[in-house]
């Protein structure tokens, strides 16, 4: 069997359309997904909000982290279904990094690879 290639599909999105990216990639089949909860900004930089009266920045928005390895040929479905399923059309809709996956290896059968995902 040749070298299938796997890549690792990160995607920050709008905590409130977590359920939405999930039902789009279990769609597809994809089952094994890592979800984080995270804060930061791009480039909207937060935002101001009013508290008691006082002004006050709030630089690190909530966010949600999706991560996901996948067959090379799942790729571009993956990242079509996370980009319909995050969008709103507003600012900070979100990121989606891609990167190169060398192996994997499921820890308890030491299954390798395609199979290990």
């Amino acid at each position: 069997m040749g070298l299938r290639l796997m890549k690792k599909i990160e995607a920050i999105i709008k905590p409130f359309k977590l359920d939405e990216v999930k039902e789009a990639l279990h769609e597809l089949g994809l089952q094994g997904i890592t979800v984080l909860e995270a804060k930061g900004f791009g480039r909207q930089k937060g935002h101001t909000e009013l508290y008691r009266g006082a002004e006050y920045v709030v630089d690190f928005l909530p966010k949600v982290k999706l991560e996901l390895v996948v067959e090379d040929n799942l790729v571009e479905r993956a990242i079509e279904a996370i980009q319909q399923a995050a969008y709103t059309g507003r600012i900070g809709d979100g990121k989606i990094f891609i990167s190169t996956v060398e192996d994997a290896i499921r820890v308890r059968t030491g299954e390798r690879g395609i199979e290990a995902i």
